[in-house]
């Protein structure tokens, strides 16, 4: 057997078990975000190869917002069984967090697609198997680990109440902007009273498979849950930010027509604020590691890990000002007074990554030496104008206290404990923090590429 990046031997064996042949070969595919996935080869009678995909976190990711494994394979088996466009699940491990499904045929990237009427097509048809599991009475799905089927407010109200948990640090207290986003979200839970559904949560572009103009099949069930069907809609929107989806507009108005779920624009904002503070918070908050740590080895891709980061950052503040009224625009940004003389190191670095890429033939490694690709342009910026960014921030942050302090953390957090506690009202301090972010998102500029541009997208 040859494999890229090894799987334990325990879990080969069991994939070997659980499917009755040989594992011939084991690859670890790019994305997969919090979990890893797998093309896993296995041995078939003439000298066929059976495929099928393993679904695995090396560890459990206790106290997140993401569902375990197997719950997850319930989603997925009872969906199956309602007729959904969704894998065969083959194996359940009955101890690690690993899932053994069919291996569907398809691509994950929407922009892949080069014809625009292809494009509208496979959209069309994702938004027929978004509106088939909006139509299935979520009663009758035999999924224990969601729990009983409530109320769409009853449901909101117990998500919050597991982020305000998940949000809360070692000592107890809780960021200011996500004790402000909690806070709001419970204020203002939308009064709808309809049929509640089965949300996928992050559905759109990236988590289905598309073939020949039609879904194959719609994966990532980790954060599903009963809900509000416009908080699926909310999740489709996001996710259309980071891989475009035709004309959202044409493709809601289809939706509405098949579901029977009108589209509520205000409830549809509400869950947008409710996405980006899930994102937030998908693991408990924990001490940041020392300064100067470095690790021995990663098990993700660390590069687009901050520039999604970054992106959910700014959409969050960007859906806080939309709902809150703000009205905040962009900050000005200055150019950078100088380079600093070893800038050219940072040009002459991406210079060789861009040489050495091409010729890497394992795409997780190949996707790998973008996201540091893009840690180095970010890195760049940072030293070009982040010397300059953190007096403007430092200079508010004073303003905003009556004093100025000793260090930029330290301004930080006596400027967090003083929106915590109420002295400095929640609109002042969304809008240190939107001048923050936008200041931030700059610095991504080059990093992001297209990604930089793009924000919420109309629902009409």
């Amino acid at each position: 057997m040859t494999t890229s990046i090894t799987l334990p031997d325990d879990v080969l064996a069991w994939i070997e078990q659980a499917a009755g042949s040989t594992v011939v070969n084991a690859e670890r595919i790019p994305g997969g975000g919090m979990r890893e996935g797998w093309f896993v080869d296995l041995a078939a009678p003439g000298g066929a190869v059976r495929e099928l995909f393993l679904r695995y976190s090396p560890a459990p990711l206790p106290g997140g917002a993401f569902h375990t494994l197997g719950v997850e394979a319930e989603v997925v088996h009872a969906l199956r069984v309602a007729g959904a466009v969704v894998p065969t699940v083959h194996a359940v491990h009955p101890e690690r967090e690993a899932v053994l499904l069919e291996r569907v045929p398809g691509d994950t990237w929407f922009y892949r697609i080069s014809d625009p009427d292809e494009q509208v097509r496979v959209a069309q048809d994702f938004i027929r198997a978004l509106a088939t599991v909006h139509r299935l009475d979520p009663a009758t799905l035999d999924v224990p680990g969601l729990g009983p089927v409530r109320s769409a407010r009853e449901h909101a109200l117990e998500r919050i109440a597991q982020i305000r948990a998940r949000a809360a640090g070692p000592d107890g207290t809780i960021d200011p902007l996500l004790q402000l986003s909690i806070g709001w979200l419970e204020r203002n839970v939308p009064d709808y009273d309809g049929p509640v559904v089965l949300v996928q949560g992050d559905t759109g572009p990236g988590n289905f498979l598309y073939q020949d103009g039609r879904v194959t099949a719609v994966l990532d069930w980790e954060l599903s849950h009963f809900g509000d069907p416009m908080d699926d809609i909310a999740w489709l929107s996001l996710r259309t930010v980071q891989d475009t989806f035709t004309h959202l507009p044409d493709r809601l108005a289809e939706y509405a027509a098949l579901s029977g779920h009108e589209i509520d624009e205000h409830r549809v904002r509400y869950y947008r604020v409710f996405a980006e503070t899930t994102m937030a918070t998908l693991r408990p908050v924990t001490a940041p590691p020392p300064a100067g740590s470095t690790p021995e080895t990663v098990t993700r891709d660390l590069g687009n890990a901050l520039l999604y980061g970054q992106l959910h950052r700014r959409l969050w503040l960007e859906a806080l000002n939309d709902v809150m009224g703000l009205g905040l625009q962009a900050p000005e940004l200055p150019e950078p007074a100088e380079y600093p003389e070893w800038d050219r190191h940072y040009g002459e670095a991406l210079a060789m990554l861009r040489t050495v890429t091409p010729r890497i033939e394992d795409p997780l490694a190949a996707q790998w030496t973008k996201g540091a690709a893009r840690i180095l342009r970010h890195l760049r910026e940072q030293d070009r104008s982040g010397r300059q960014y953190a007096e403007r921030e430092r200079d508010e942050i004073a303003q905003l206290l009556g004093h100025a302090a000793e260090s930029l953390p330290e301004g930080r957090a006596a400027l967090a404990e003083a929106s915590r506690s109420g002295r400095v009202p929640d609109e002042e301090y969304v809008r240190y923090l939107w001048n923050k972010v936008m200041r931030e998102d700059h610095l991504m500029r080059t990093a992001s590429g297209s990604l930089r541009e793009r924000t919420w997208p109309p629902l009409r």
